[in-house]
């Protein structure tokens, strides 16, 4: 593996360009891993401190980030961030936002047109919302094209010529049949509504359920927990390896214990245990660890140690 000052990263023969939407202090840490306890951030504050946490406020700090694999001679996205112009009253601090992510991309050298590939590890908003974007431009991307009585336009792909790889049960579950059965809030059907539908009524999605082979190196594997269909993507290529595991990690002190899920996971339990069977599989096969929301370099080396883990380099304390 190697690393250069512009955040890309070269596994194997696949490159990875990570891209920042938005980056800093969120929710506080007792609530956002409820059962890690205050003691676990303090004792371990020489390391979570700044990239993790920050002390004074208290609150995990976190980036909403897309990863960029370019593997094969094709561009793949990792999760597409917030989005601009959305409905997000569950998230105040998202709803109607507006932010330079196509211009970013852009500037890491990947125009919409561009991608061949988008990954949505699951279907929560900060995942998906640069799916789409406003054909009439409402969402200040610039587009342009006819517009309904949708207050930002006829939502359309964001990337035209790529297919959106969705968990099947993920669809099922946030999609307007809820096949799943209650969980389907307000929040969720914007979500749905402005980044995923427009894509079954383009035809650009496929939907997938217990592994999928994206090509040589790339494999989406399902993990649920997180959401009904959560899934990781396995990269493997010239023996190097990496896992991008999405929203199974929040932040490091469930790496510490894996029993820690966020307070975002619908179903806590089958959380930890995928979570566990992730890590276990990274440490014995050293796959760097990449979720969707660290701060610092974004990226981890998990070792194990006891009956839990540790981030290598780090001289990791979990209070018991």
């Amino acid at each position: 593996m190697t690393q250069d000052s512009a955040q890309r990263v070269v596994v194997g023969d696949v490159e990875v360009v990570r891209v920042v939407e938005w980056q800093g202090p969120f929710a506080t840490a007792g609530e956002l891993v409820p059962s890690a306890g205050g003691e676990t951030w303090k004792d371990n504050q020489d390391w979570l401190a700044p990239d993790h946490w920050d002390p004074e406020s208290d609150r995990a700090v976190m980036a909403l980030q897309t990863w960029v694999l370019r593997s094969g001679g094709r561009t793949i996205l990792v999760d597409t961030g917030v989005g601009n112009g959305r409905e997000r009253p569950g998230s105040p601090q998202f709803h109607h936002w507006q932010g330079d992510f196509l211009g970013v991309l852009e500037r890491a050298g990947v125009r919409p047109e561009d991608v061949d590939v988008v990954v949505n590890t699951h279907l929560h908003a900060d995942h998906v919302g640069w799916n789409t974007r406003a054909a009439d431009g409402g969402d200040g991307s610039g587009g342009t094209g006819p517009a309904d009585d949708h207050g930002g336009g006829e939502w359309v792909p964001t990337f035209p010529h790529a297919e959106y790889l969705v968990p099947a049960a993920d669809d099922a579950h946030f999609g307007p049949d809820n096949a799943y059965g209650g969980g389907r809030s307000q929040s969720d059907r914007f979500v749905y509504e402005d980044s995923v539908a427009p894509l079954h009524r383009a035809g650009r999605i496929v939907l997938w359920d217990g592994v999928h082979r994206i090509d040589e190196h790339l494999t989406l594997e399902s993990a649920p927990g997180h959401t009904p269909g959560s899934a990781v993507l396995r990269l493997a290529s010239a023996g190097e390896r990496a896992v991008f595991v999405g929203d199974l990690l929040h932040s490091p002190v469930q790496i510490l214990d894996p029993a820690h899920s966020s307070c975002f996971c619908l179903d806590a339990r089958g959380a930890a245990v995928s979570r566990r069977r992730i890590l276990e599989r990274a440490a014995d096969e050293r796959e760097l660890v990449v979720p969707a929301h660290f701060g610092g370099s974004g990226i981890a080396e998990v070792r194990r140690e006891g009956s839990g883990f540790r981030i290598a380099g780090r001289g990791l304390r979990v209070r018991r």
